[in-house]
């Protein structure tokens, strides 16, 4: 089994309340976790390359709830990214 670490230097979070943000921040670590499990993806990201991802709009629904839906639909775009 191989072994992946991830490393978010910075998040930037504008506009959301400390609760809120913590949603984001944990739906965003759990999904990743999840897509990164995939043993198809590890391969996609072992090139050694970053790429930049241009998500576009990703809509925000209220609550907590929301903020963590968010964090995991940014988990699951850096998964599509990441295949090539």
């Amino acid at each position: 089994m191989s072994r992946v670490r991830v490393t978010i230097d910075r998040l930037v979070v504008k506009g959301l309340d400390p609760a809120a943000r913590n949603a984001l921040v944990q739906g965003l670590r759990t999904e990743l976790e999840h897509v990164l499990s995939d043993p198809s993806q590890r391969a996609a990201l072992s090139s050694g390359r970053t790429p930049v991802l241009r998500l576009g709009r990703m809509p925000l629904q209220a609550g907590l709830s929301g903020a963590r839906n968010l964090g995991a639909s940014l988990a699951r775009a850096v998964g599509k990214g990441g295949k090539r």
